[in-house]
């Protein structure tokens, strides 16, 4: 797949950009002479073994990291149980319901990622939310061949290795990993396609690839529109316009039309994450004007960059960034501006493709200072990389304890699994939440009023933002149409089961 287009029908035009050669610090005398090869000559002669294993390698360590989070009850959010449930649904032919973010949710009203459904075969070998664990490390990884491998077509050398690493430790892919699996996972490589083909001057294939951006988030069409402005400049004018017109169309017709259709509430929510702080309206003024307004934001801007060393800012693909970081900034949510969770995941193949072509536009540079950097860019963001594991997730990889699972805590979990039934509708909070979910009903405790689950069964130390003193209580505070018992309590861990009849019609169960 990664040769689509080679066959050099895609020529260069008016109007594009100077990267796609020596560029204008480039001194006399350093440009290619008539017949010497391009990148598409030199892209044979690139062994993809090293790329392969150094790919498995990385593939191991995210999903080992993730694996063990997983089996010592850490997840830290509920997205894996709620991609569980999708892919499970999927699995089965039906509708994506997924009931943790309500009873009988069409998942599709809340974020349009239709591309999960390609896990479902995967699912049928291995149903359990550890399938999408590993689906996530290997997409990752397979980000990585991509970007290592092009960058030594490129750069030559082995800059390519380097890279590599650099990218495979980057902190946007491993806290990511420590964030469970989210359907971003599956642009990581299809953007490391795209710059590689715009780099390689194959851009019929950069349009292809780029299309099944929009089947991945909602968001994205705005990427693609992007890559469509890139096209156009580098000269492939009526590609980019027709590509750059359906990136802007698919953005705005599924924020618009199709998860308004699919939402119960009719309309996009995340809308509320711009316009509303707390229960305060911001003006589109305002969530422009306050963009940069905290030093985390600045703190994140800054080292996106610094982990190129800087080259990226050489690069035309760096616009290909500037969508994703667009409405994170503009977001009232605090989750969305720092280095945590996966949001900057997609970020990585591009800013390290983009550091690629940095280096080689400023090896010719007339300006020797910038020309003597770029010989040693690619090892010093290699550097970074590797300094910033320390304190990055995948440094738990050394620490004995992250491979203990028979620690007090664990062993009460696995307890409490065992006093749910399968089969069982249960209500539950996070720590339980995506063990669950390959063979129940998962409810998010607390979101399912009216239902009167078979099961209520919480962990005492999840953090409630008032202690829980009698779970029973809670647990009919709840659900006032039922009550419940006491069935199993080991640690911090509590089954409470339903002791009267089921009620005759269940919100967002559908009568056979």
């Amino acid at each position: 797949m990664l040769e689509l287009n080679k066959s050099g029908t895609d020529r260069s035009g008016p109007g594009r950009l100077p990267a796609q050669g020596p560029g204008p610090d480039a001194a006399p005398g350093t440009r290619p002479a008539a017949g010497s090869p391009g990148p598409d000559a030199s892209a044979g002669r690139v062994p993809l073994r090293p790329y392969l294993i150094a790919g498995a390698l990385l593939c191991a360590l995210y999903f080992l990291y993730a694996y063990f989070q997983y089996a010592r009850f850490g997840s830290p959010s509920w997205d894996l149980g709620i991609f569980e449930q999708e892919v499970r649904a999927y699995a089965g032919f039906d509708a994506p319901i997924v009931d943790i973010k309500g009873p009988g949710y069409l998942i599709l009203g809340d974020h349009f990622s239709p591309i999960v459904a390609l896990l479902a075969p995967l699912y049928w070998i291995w149903p359990s939310a550890e399938s999408l664990l590993f689906a996530q490390a290997a997409l990752f990884a397979l980000g990585a061949v991509i970007v290592g491998r092009t960058t030594q077509q490129i750069l030559g050398g082995r800059s390519g290795l380097c890279v590599t690493v650099a990218y495979g430790l980057s902190w946007g892919i491993q806290e990511a990993v420590k964030a469970d699996f989210h359907e971003i996972a599956f642009a990581v490589p299809l953007l490391a396609l795209v710059c590689r083909a715009l780099l390689l001057k194959r851009y019929t294939a950069a349009l292809l690839w780029s299309l099944p951006l929009v089947l991945v988030k909602e968001d994205l069409g705005a990427t693609v529109a992007v890559v469509g402005f890139l096209l156009f400049v580098y000269g492939r004018r009526l590609q980019g316009a027709l590509l750059a017109a359906f990136g802007v169309a698919a953005f705005v017709v599924t924020l618009v039309v199709l998860i308004p259709a699919a939402s119960s509430a009719g309309r996009y929510d995340y809308w509320t994450k711009i316009d509303k702080n707390g229960e305060q309206d911001v003006s589109m003024l305002d969530s422009v004007l306050g963009a940069l307004n905290s030093s985390v934001k600045i703190e994140m801007l800054v080292f996106l960059i610094g982990i190129t060393a800087f080259m990226a800012l050489r690069s035309p693909l760096t616009l290909l960034i500037v969508p994703t970081l667009g409405w994170r900034l503009l977001s009232q949510d605090s989750n969305h501006w720092g280095m945590v969770w996966h949001y900057s995941a997609i970020l990585m193949p591009v800013l390290f493709l983009a550091l690629a072509d940095g280096v080689r536009r400023s090896r010719a540079s007339r300006r020797p200072w910038l020309a003597s950097y770029a010989k040693v860019a690619v090892p010093v963001a290699a550097a970074i990389a590797v300094a910033m594991t320390q304190h990055l997730p995948l440094r738990d990889l050394l620490r004995p304890e992250t491979y203990r699972t028979d620690d007090a805590r664990t062993q009460a979990a696995r307890a409490a699994l065992d006093a749910i039934p399968a089969g069982a509708r249960v209500e539950t909070d996070i720590t339980l939440m995506a063990h669950l979910t390959s063979d129940r009903t998962v409810y998010w405790v607390g979101g399912a009023p009216g239902t009167a689950p078979d099961i209520v069964a919480i962990n005492l130390d999840f953090g409630w933002s008032r202690p829980i003193q009698d779970p029973v209580a809670y647990a009919e505070q709840l659900h006032p149409e039922a009550r419940y018992r006491l069935k199993h309590r080991g640690g911090s861990f509590v089954v409470m089961e339903r002791t009267t009849p089921e009620p005759a019609k269940i919100p967002g169960v559908r009568g056979d």
